[in-house]
């Protein structure tokens, strides 16, 4: 007869042991700087993309402004987009990019306050000068943010942080988006959405100066906390 054997089974349990990915995200929704990032970065997506590439033309044509020449504005702005975006690509590596970003969110957030007297003007002269400053501060914000990231979170991390601090812009775009547009059906006009729109660029000026200029901290020593 054949003696009982005894089967021990010994459970082990998975340390969890997470990814570049994921120490990264954890870290940085831990980090004031990030969620000043993220919001600075949410208002300029609703400033730009969101409010001025989806109601611009709608707004200038309730002003009697042809559609055309509205989006000549656009494609006009464009073109100082380029100059404007390198431009402050190379301010980014000479200059507090925390500075930069405040005059950026400040001087946009009053061209969009001046944007309606200069349509109810019916003056092409200062739409022009809107198109030329708006150009130069379109995607300016894009290098300074980068720079903060990579300040704050370090070279290695700073590439998944600012995804997710990107994710914020394109949210801001799409509440823009489909604000404005409630807005218009509300009041049957786009003023007070611009206008927000503006005091908004006002808030994230003051978010950017919220951010230690010396905030870097070692991810490594930060994630044994949420592990």
């Amino acid at each position: 007869m054949e003696p009982l054997t005894c089967l021990k089974i010994h459970l082990v349990r998975p340390h969890f042991h997470p990814s570049l990915k994921e120490r990264a995200f954890l870290f940085g929704i831990s980090v004031k700087a990030f969620w000043l990032l993220a919001g600075s970065f949410f208002i300029c997506g609703l400033s730009t993309s969101g409010l001025i590439g989806t109601h611009f033309i709608s707004y200038c044509s309730s002003f009697g402004i042809p559609a055309v020449t509205a989006a000549g504005l656009i494609a006009f702005r464009g073109i100082f987009d380029l100059i404007g975006t390198t431009l402050s690509g190379w301010l980014s590596d000479r200059y507090d990019n925390r500075w930069l970003l405040f005059w950026y969110y400040a001087l946009r957030g009053l061209s969009l306050l001046l944007l309606p007297f200069a349509l109810s003007e019916n003056s092409m002269f200062f739409l022009i000068v809107f198109a030329v400053f708006y150009g130069l501060d379109w995607i300016a914000t894009v290098p300074p943010t980068i720079g903060l990231a990579t300040q704050t979170f370090g070279v290695e991390k700073s590439g998944i942080v600012y995804g997710w601090i990107f994710a914020a812009h394109q949210a801001g775009a799409g509440v823009a988006a489909y604000g404005g547009g409630l807005l218009f059906s509300i009041f049957n006009t786009y003023q007070l959405a611009f206008l927000m729109a503006g005091v908004f660029c006002f808030l994230g000026s003051l978010f950017v100066m919220g951010i230690r200029k010396s905030a870097e901290v070692s991810v490594d020593s930060k994630i044994e906390v949420v592990k």
